[in-house]
């Protein structure tokens, strides 16, 4: 991680595109709004197709996808396999979304990629939600399932490598998910790779969130934890011990809401002695990834490639 040159400066030439992808977006995100208080301003806030204009299709991807649910429990698995051969890793993701709106299939596109380029399964948590299961209920499901896909990966798929990633609320659930995997299951060292796209890591508001706003999600996450009260390491894991976390890749763009939470988690993920990349994008908002754009095709590669290369 070389904070001498934040990006790389060849990124400049992308960075037109980006702007004017950035305008459509930002424009069709104005004329809508929703009531997060009242049942249907939370329903249109969750239909992401109306919201954000197929910003998310997984395309073909789904088609792959099977589904199942942990005996005893709320929690779905979306599992996506290699197109060919047999898998030799496996990577959970876990969605984003602000911890109330998103489901498993909102990374099918990307899944997949990464199912091919790893030869690896991909599951996908889908865990409870907020308003209506706020904190530690999603966070809570990540861990049940991460033990459980550990417990039982090499009996179901045959694997026995894993990774794990997630983008914006997940990014912290992913976080959050390790640091109990090591402190309860001693079981954090298992994990070869974490993608880190775009994380929420301080839910008590780091410069570029109160600066750029956009913060509702965190009081539907957290009712009743008044924000002196969520810089702990299992709400806010930017304040937590990050000694043992595996290899990861931080992605986020300069423009992007959650800026300083990706750069504050790196330098302090580094500084607890891991191996740590930070990929920084030029003029980049929240989610910039999904977009159409040559900026978003370089950061996903660079994300599956980071990826692959240790998963195999």
């Amino acid at each position: 991680m070389d904070f001498a040159e934040l990006y790389d400066p060849a990124l400049d030439s992308y960075v037109d595109e980006m702007r004017a992808l950035n305008e459509k977006f930002n424009a069709r995100m104005a004329t809508r709004t929703a009531d997060l208080t009242t049942p249907e301003g939370l329903a249109a806030a969750r239909d992401l197709n109306a919201l954000l204009g197929g910003v998310f299709s997984g395309g073909d991807a789904g088609a792959r996808a099977t589904t199942r649910s942990l005996p005893g429990t709320a929690i779905g698995l979306r599992i996506i396999t290699p197109e060919h051969g047999s898998p030799t890793g496996l990577y959970i993701d876990i969605h984003g979304g602000g911890f109330f709106i998103g489901d498993a299939t909102m990374s099918d596109g990307l899944n997949a990629t990464i199912a091919d380029a790893a030869n690896a399964v991909v599951v996908s948590i889908d865990y409870r939600l907020a308003p209506e299961h706020p904190y530690p209920a999603p966070v809570d499901d990540c861990e049940t399932a991460a033990v459980w896909i550990l417990d039982n990966a090499s009996r179901e798929w045959g694997v026995d490598r894993f990774a794990i990633g997630g983008a914006s609320a997940g990014g912290n659930l992913v976080a959050v998910t390790l640091q109990r995997l090591r402190d309860r299951h001693d079981a954090a060292r298992q994990f070869v790779a974490a993608n880190m796209q775009f994380g929420v890591y301080d839910l008590s508001g780091t410069p570029s969130q109160i600066d750029l706003g956009r913060v509702a999600f965190r009081d539907l996450y957290l009712p009743e934890t008044p924000a002196a009260a969520r810089k702990v390491a299992d709400i806010s894991p930017l304040y937590g011990d990050l000694r043992g976390m595996p290899p990861a890749l931080f992605t986020v763009g300069t423009l992007d809401y959650l800026y300083d939470d990706s750069l504050f988690m790196a330098a302090r993920w580094r500084a607890a002695g891991n191996e740590t990349e930070l990929a920084v994008y030029p003029d980049c908002i929240h989610g910039f990834t999904s977009f159409p754009a040559k900026m978003s095709r370089l950061a996903t590669q660079r994300i599956v490639d980071f990826i692959s290369s240790r998963v195999r």
